[in-house]
């Protein structure tokens, strides 16, 4: 048999396997392999945690984003309508002061009116009973013009009466 450079490298071969086996180098690349595969896992399923615990999260968020909304909302909607019942209660408000004010003026003027009138009764009468006066004066006797002015006197009374009831 002839023992050549293939040979050598045949027993060379078969020799670095048996070391290899014999080290436990396949053992020992498994077990790394392994805690690898198992480092890997573990943090895929943290991540996954991870990803569940943000979803969780947003979707609490969201909620909470959403309840917030609709409080606005209804806070929103809740003073419109305050101020639509405040601005009804201003108008109504306003239109009872204007009516109170307007009847009394109202009652002013008439008040007024009647105290005109009454003066210019007073100041007639006045100057209706002066000129009466100064006409007897003028053109009957005194005996006369005493008994004539005391009727009209009396007269006048009268009608003072009448017009002031």
């Amino acid at each position: 048999m002839v023992i050549d450079a293939t040979f050598w490298v045949g027993v060379s071969f078969i020799l670095f396997f048996a070391g290899l086996i014999y080290l436990k180098v396949p053992q020992k690349v498994n077990e790394i392999l392994n805690n690898l595969i198992s480092n890997i896992k573990n943090e895929i399923d943290e991540s996954e945690k991870l990803r569940a615990e943000a979803k969780v999260l947003l979707d609490n968020s969201q909620i909470k984003f959403e309840s917030a909304q609709n409080d606005s909302k209804k806070i929103i909607n809740e003073t419109k309508k305050e101020s639509e019942n405040l601005i009804i209660e201003m108008n109504d408000k306003f239109h009872k002061s204007s009516e109170i004010k307007k009847n009394l003026a109202k009652n002013k003027i008439s008040q007024m009116k009647e105290a005109a009138l009454k003066e210019i009764k007073d100041n007639s009468i006045r100057l209706a009973v002066t000129s009466v006066k100064k006409l007897i004066s003028t053109s009957i006797d005194k005996s006369k013009l005493d008994n004539l002015f005391e009727k009209n006197l009396e007269e006048s009374k009268v009608a003072l009466k009448k017009i002031n009831s």
